[in-house]
């Protein structure tokens, strides 16, 4: 997703330089995009302005984080906008703000597509004078930019969203594999979900699109959402609000995503019986 995005950035105007450790990813967003492939993590933090990062965990991101800091102009921005974990965000930017770096976490819903087209959601976390720094990076890349609140809050949002998406596709593909064995159509079936109080995200936007037409290709893989279901149920542990529908999600989820193995997308846990 960080290369539709990046694409968004340049095509507003901006300059920016991308870094991967995998060389294929560089070569592509170069080829692609038209972009500047920087072959290390030095030569793309050094004279930025601000620095974006999108990556797989929160502990990824305090890695790449403490690994550029040697690197980084006085007072340059840093905005985490991958989903990570809310508390860790929360020390992470303490500890860069006392030194002298503003940050942001503003992780993003809407997957590749709305990536690609500039229209993702954006929860923004963090100081109102850094948020207004890097806010037309943001708007080139999403319509919708929240101000969720302090530090830590935009990943505290992201993972909370996406629990809820993941308990309605989970509810969702359950229904129809019951309606199935009963011997109602899965398509009248969403169709009615669709007219009626059991619409949702999954049911809109991704039964027929990705489920029932077996293609499986939202974008989003099934180990990130297990990743984000587990950071919501976690959060909820960690500050005394128990979370039962959350932490059942958790489990099934984890154990999708270790069934499906790595890659796969997360409209696979629709898969059902017949493909077992």
């Amino acid at each position: 997703i960080g290369q539709p995005m990046a694409a968004r950035l340049m095509a507003a105007g901006f300059r920016v330089s991308g870094f991967d450790n995998t060389a294929s990813v560089r070569e592509r967003f170069q080829a692609e995009n038209g972009g500047t492939a920087v072959s290390s993590l030095e030569a793309a933090v050094s004279s930025a302005a601000a620095v974006i990062t999108m990556l797989p965990t929160g502990k990824i991101v305090g890695a790449v984080v403490e690994a550029m800091r040697p690197h980084l102009r006085s007072g340059t921005v840093i905005v985490d906008m991958s989903s990570s974990e809310p508390i860790a965000t929360r020390k992470l930017g303490q500890e860069l703000v006392a030194v002298g770096f503003a940050f942001v976490d503003a992780p993003v819903s809407g997957g590749v597509k709305r990536a690609m087209d500039g229209t993702l959601a954006i929860m923004a976390g963090g100081a109102d004078a850094a948020i207004d720094r890097v806010e037309p990076l943001l708007k080139a890349m999403g319509r919708s930019i929240f101000r969720t609140g302090p530090v830590g809050s935009g990943h505290a949002m992201k993972a909370l969203n996406n629990y809820v998406s993941a308990a309605g596709l989970t509810a969702a593909v359950e229904a129809l594999a019951v309606g199935e064995k009963f011997g109602l159509d899965p398509n009248v079936m969403t169709d009615v979900l669709n007219a009626s109080s059991g619409r949702n995200n999954t049911t809109e936007n991704k039964l027929k699109q990705f489920i029932l037409s077996r293609t499986f290709a939202s974008g989003f893989s099934a180990a990130l959402m297990a990743k984000d279901v587990r950071t919501a149920d976690e959060l909820g542990a960690a500050i005394g609000v128990a979370t039962p529908l959350a932490e059942a999600c958790a489990v099934l989820w984890g154990e999708a995503a270790a069934h499906l193995g790595p890659g796969a997308d997360h409209t696979e846990y629709g898969r059902g019986n017949s493909d077992e």
